[in-house]
Formats: structure tokens, sequence, C-alpha cells
């Protein structure tokens, strides 16, 4: 049985983190959320787009993740784009840690989903690419398109 079929929900993607991004290696964590930004989220309204995660003071943050606020919630002094919490085991953190301090290395904000109702970051560990590779990886996934396309394997 897949994850998708055990009540998993998908709600916001950074999709440019694939094409920009060689990701080595992907992690699951959860957030700290105040309830009005779970129910702003739960209406797929928010951006991973400009989102990165850090490591302060051993604990990992989420910095850039912008969650509109909740059109029925507290509006006052809400700041959508603040620092949020990430909850992972202090060994996944100083691993993680280990591997960003190495060159080349970043971590990565891939997708912002529910499982069971419960609000989860997938993060990724990538090495970025260059702008050849880019072109190189756009050419071959169109490339087996055309291949899937011709062979009338593709639904």
């Amino acid at each position: 049985m897949s994850r998708r079929e055990e009540g998993e929900k998908t709600v916001a993607s950074n999709r440019r983190a694939l094409r920009d991004y060689e990701i080595l290696e992907r992690v699951e964590c959860g957030m700290v959320l105040t309830g009005s930004e779970v129910k702003s989220i739960r209406t797929g309204r928010g951006s991973l787009a400009e989102a990165y995660a850090r490591v302060s003071g051993g604990q990992m943050w989420l910095d850039g993740f912008h969650v509109p606020p909740y059109d029925q919630g507290v509006k006052v002094g809400y700041d959508p784009t603040r620092p949020r919490k990430l909850l992972l085991h202090r060994r996944e953190i100083s691993q993680l840690d280990a591997k960003v301090a190495e060159k080349g290395l970043a971590l990565v904000p891939l997708r912002v989903y529910f499982v069971h109702g419960i609000a989860k970051l997938e993060l990724g560990l990538g090495r970025g690419r260059r702008q050849y590779e880019k072109r190189q990886v756009i050419a071959e996934r169109d490339a087996k398109r055309d291949i899937e396309r011709a062979t009338g394997r593709r639904r």
C-alpha cells in the first residue's frame, strides 16, 4: 500500500528545487505551527518558493516559508514568513548539519503534506546544479517523454 493511499495529501511543493538541485537524500520532519497556520496550509495556500532550512543552536529552522493569514483567523501581528521550528531528532540534526558543512550541499524544502491530519515537511539534502546540467536534465526528460509517447505507454 503506497503512502498516498494511507492518507497523505500534498498541499505545497517546490518544483523548482528538483530542477535546481540534485537531491541526494530526503528527510521527513514535523513543523511547529499555530492553529490558523495549519488551517491556511490545509487550504493549499502555503508557498515554498523562497524557503530554505538552516541549523542554528542545535535546532533546525525553516525560513522563507510563506503562509498567508487564514481568512477567519486573527490577522493582527501575524508574520507570514516567520521562522518555523522543524522537529527532528538531535542525532538527525547533527548528521544533516555535518553534511551541509561539506562543500556545495544545502537543505532544500521539497514539499509540505499532511499525514493523518499532521503537517509534515520533506527536506532534501541537495547539491546545486550548474546551468548546463539543468539544460541536460530537461533535455533527458523531454526525450523520455517523446519515447513514451511514441510507444503509446504514456497515460
